[in-house]
């Protein structure tokens, strides 16, 4: 796989993982006071796509750096 494939790839899933965490953040945000530990949960959820996010966003950074040649 090329630096640009990758890169494309990289790019995809930040798209997909930052939709699906706001999607997340707007469902707790909505649901009030309900069951707190399935809030709870979503809010773990939340958090580790976050951190999917940012290992992606060095990845991408790695990615540019190779193809930019530094």
């Amino acid at each position: 796989m090329s630096v640009e494939d990758e890169l494309r790839q990289v790019e995809e899933d930040l798209t997909r993982l930052r939709a699906q965490t706001k999607d997340l953040r707007d469902q707790i945000g909505d649901m009030g006071a309900t069951d707190q530990v399935e809030i709870g949960a979503m809010i773990s959820m939340a958090d580790e796509q976050e951190e999917l996010i940012a290992d992606l966003e060095r990845r991408r950074d790695d990615l540019l750096r190779r193809r930019d040649g530094g």
